[in-house]
């Protein structure tokens, strides 16, 4: 199983932009999909966005979808999610996990939106 880093966070003012980027153990051609979930304080894991390799599409929460894109260079075995118009309630340790399932999840990277 391939592990995952997570890397990219901070803190930025509400409507500010952030990239975070995931960088894979392995080929990330060898999984299908890729998926961004994040944690907020006191919530549940929330499932981001995913993304297939065959042709790059990809699927949004309701939550995000309009303001965050996701993207990969397998070149690279990076993923990467690119959040613009971030709210306060975007705040949230953010990871990254093959297939889109959250299983064996790393440290992610924090992002917290506020003045």
């Amino acid at each position: 199983q391939a592990q995952f880093v997570e890397s990219g966070g901070g803190l930025v003012q509400p409507g500010g932009s952030l990239r975070l980027s995931c960088a894979a153990s392995e080929f990330l051609s060898d999984y299908y999909t890729i998926g961004w979930f994040r944690r907020a304080p006191g919530k549940e894991l929330e499932g981001v966005a995913c993304i297939s390799s065959s042709d790059g599409s990809a699927d949004y929460a309701d939550s995000v979808k309009g303001r965050f894109t996701v993207s990969r260079d397998n070149a690279k075995n990076t993923v990467y999610l690119q959040m613009n118009s971030l709210k306060p309630e975007d705040t949230a340790v953010y990871f990254c996990a093959a297939n889109c399932v959250p299983n064996g999840l790393g440290q992610g990277t924090q992002v917290t939106v506020s003045l």
